[in-house]
């Protein structure tokens, strides 16, 4: 029971890694303040073994934040732990094709939410003159590349830089922040890319070339938040914890790490249309 006592905002907690971390939290005695803007978050809330305030509200708007805020403060008197979770996924289209809409619409949630939480996280510890811990969901993405998915790649990578920059802030004063990078997770924020490649329809076979050869489960994400928000990390701020099987660690120039065990051609046909790899191919030539 780490969290006796403590309360905790989750964001994201209808579905996938939050509601996963919501259920955790509440297990090792958090009270926890779910918050997703979908309304489901009532259904979990209600069903969490330990008491519990829905509140839906979208994260990338200021004031539904403070609303947050405001009812987990009004219902239990303090906050004491934040997993800022909430985000979403955005278009699979080329770099060439992605509308400014589609990009500004993924950094909106996917960075301004997760400042804003940030954000209200210290306005709560400077009003309470108390510490802190936070964890903030980032993902491989934060970490390495990929030809698809920029706006999601970069609003990650962003993320980063929010956890550190807040961790050297509230370091001095108590408050620790890290991130959670989780690897391939097959939650329902893919289930819009189901038959896309590269969304979720493949992510089992993707996951098979991580060293643990198996995807992950979104109860494992929760055990790395849960011990990122307790004591037992009480020495650890700043830092950006990869649940990834492995992948991240992986030279994939090297034999083992797959190196040649591809078809390239077939690889780049796929992502790049056909006038596009045409030209490629004549200017190498």
């Amino acid at each position: 029971m780490r969290f006796d006592g403590q309360t905790v905002v989750v964001t994201g907690a209808a579905s996938g890694l939050g509601r996963a971390s919501a259920e955790r939290l509440a297990g090792e005695g958090a009270n926890v303040v779910a918050v997703d803007r979908d309304s489901a978050v009532h259904e979990v809330a209600e069903a969490l073994p330990g008491d519990a305030l829905a509140v839906v509200a979208d994260i990338s708007a200021e004031a539904d934040v403070d609303a947050y805020m405001a009812a987990g403060i009004e219902r239990f008197g303090r906050i004491d732990l934040f997993h800022l979770n909430a985000g979403i996924f955005g278009a699979f289209a080329a770099l060439p094709d992605l509308e400014v809409d589609d990009f500004e619409r993924v950094m909106r949630v996917n960075v301004t939410g997760q400042f804003l939480g940030i954000r209200a996280a210290f306005r709560h510890y400077r009003d309470r003159r108390s510490g802190g811990a936070i964890a903030v969901t980032a993902s491989i993405a934060s970490l390495t590349a990929a030809a698809d998915l920029l706006p999601y790649h970069t609003s990650k990578h962003a993320v980063v830089g929010l956890v550190r920059g807040a961790a050297v802030y509230g370091g001095p004063i108590g408050v620790r922040v890290n991130g959670v990078a989780p690897g391939i997770v097959p939650t329902q924020l893919f289930a819009d890319a189901a038959t896309t490649q590269g969304g979720k329809n493949d992510m089992v076979v993707r996951a098979g070339t991580t060293p643990l050869r198996r995807a992950g489960a979104a109860s494992e994400i929760a055990g790395a938040v849960a011990f990122l928000l307790s004591g037992d990390s009480s020495y650890t701020t700043g830092q950006i914890l990869a649940a990834d099987g492995g992948a991240s660690i992986v030279n994939t120039v090297r034999p083992a790490g797959g190196a040649g065990a591809w078809d390239a051609e077939a690889l780049d046909a796929a992502t790049y249309t056909a006038e596009e790899w045409e030209a490629a191919k004549e200017a190498r030539r």
